[in-house]
């Protein structure tokens, strides 16, 4: 009972996991303007892994995509290369937890196969989580790079003394999305790797029993063989050496005719 709850509660958790690192990819809140210096402004902005928008203070917002590739930063393409493979691998995992679940009985599947393919949802999970997190925190660093890069330029006019108005960006919600995102599915994974050890089928221990054979017991030597029984301390022993036996040590079996 335990082990199935923790596999569905995992499922659960990797579930939900994988709903925000795809509703964080498709926000564009991931960087957002920086107003400390200037809170009252009649166009605010804020860019995404696909776009970047203004909005007025009319109540109009206008967005305009990323229309080209080369063109734009190798981290920024690198992040959405990392929310991708996340993507999918949390894709392919869930559709593979779904078979394993316990409550769920497909044909004559083994504890052993759901114990498996429990496992490997897992592993998947958490790989997803983890490339989540490395992508927020890498557009994170680039953020907080490019943040202190500008406000250094911000006053380099005489001295110090006259500031330059730059467009700063700080963390936007999307990052903070990815973050709990990630790390729900990589504590969704590693709840279904450990429900998979109560789902492997215990192997079972048998006691070794040696056999005994009830009839002659053969000691092999180098000149030939001897052969004895158990039976009684007084019964005979019998040499043979190179095949060649001795008629009174041969003993004789009974016939029909001997008791007549």
């Amino acid at each position: 009972m335990a082990v199935t709850a923790c596999q569905g509660l995992g499922f659960m958790v990797s579930l939900v996991g994988m709903a925000g690192i795809i509703a964080s990819t498709c926000m564009d809140q991931w960087s957002t303007q920086d107003l400390s210096n200037n809170p009252v402004t009649a166009v605010f902005s804020y860019q995404g892994l696909w776009r970047s928008c203004v909005r007025e203070s009319s109540g109009f917002t206008e967005c305009r995509g990323y229309f080209t590739m080369l063109g734009l930063p190798a981290m920024l393409q690198a992040v959405r290369a990392l929310m991708i493979v996340g993507i999918v691998l949390g894709a392919i995992g869930l559709l593979v937890a779904i078979f394993a679940l316990k409550c769920i009985r497909i044909g004559s599947m083994e504890d052993s196969a759901k114990a498996n393919m429990t496992l490997t949802s897992g592993i998947m999970f958490i790989i997803s989580g983890l490339c989540a997190i490395a992508g927020v925190s890498v557009f994170a660093n680039m953020l907080v790079t490019n943040f202190w890069m500008s406000t250094a330029n911000m006053y380099t006019g005489m001295g110090g003394m006259v500031q330059t108005v730059q467009t700063r960006y700080t963390f936007g919600a999307a990052l903070f999305v990815g973050w709990v995102a990630g790390g729900l599915t990589l504590i969704g994974g590693v709840m279904m790797c450990i429900a998979c050890r109560g789902l492997a089928p215990e192997e079972a221990n048998y006691k070794a029993v040696s056999y005994h054979a009830s009839g002659h017991n053969v000691a092999y030597r180098p000149g030939g063989f001897k052969t004895s029984t158990g039976l009684g301390s007084n019964m005979k022993k019998k040499i043979y050496d190179g095949g060649a036996r001795a008629e009174d040590e041969v003993q004789s079996h009974p016939s029909k005719y001997d008791y007549v």
